[in-house]
């Protein structure tokens, strides 16, 4: 009996001193490649080319504009910014969406390298009901013009390596 645990233990411990970690700059390459490629989709939405500046009252629980953004502040933004974009029925916004989530896991994964933790994003609870459903088509443009915004200076961020 102690005979097969031990084997056990050490196949185990085998198993794991030959995986290798993914290196941070790597996860970092991939941040970026995917946060290029978001920023692309958005510019590819039809109505996205034409608009010069779009007003929206009641749009101010979208985040402002941060000079210096950790991992954790982004993480957060990213998280408000999902819940918008889930919120909003365009068909256009659905490859955005997942790619946010992918965009957000990489976030994840580049802080736990760096020893970062994130903790769950408050507000934004519930936006049924809200402005979103009002003026669905001038939303879409604020939050995707918003994110976009968010987007370039997250990946102007991403160059100095940021901290938690």
């Amino acid at each position: 009996m102690r005979c097969g645990s031990l084997c056990q233990f050490l196949y185990l411990w085998l198993c794991l001193s030959c995986v290798e970690a993914v290196p941070t700059q790597k996860i970092q390459d991939d941040t970026k490649v995917l946060i290029k490629t978001i920023i692309t989709r958005i510019n590819g939405i039809s109505h996205m080319q034409s608009v010069s500046k779009y007003m929206v009252t009641g749009l101010d629980f979208l985040p402002g504009f941060h000079s210096v953004l950790g991992l954790s502040m982004m993480n957060e933004i990213l998280e408000t910014y999902q819940k918008i974009l889930i919120n909003l029925p365009s068909r256009n916004l659905m490859q955005i969406s997942n790619d946010m989530e992918n965009l957000q896991h990489l976030l994840q994964l580049l802080a736990s390298s760096k020893g970062c933790h994130f903790h769950q994003a408050e507000g934004l609870q519930s936006l049924k009901g809200s402005i979103l459903e009002a003026s669905l088509y001038s939303t879409e443009v604020v939050v995707l013009n918003g994110l976009k915004a968010f987007l370039q200076t997250m990946l102007r961020q991403l160059e100095f390596s940021p901290e938690c």
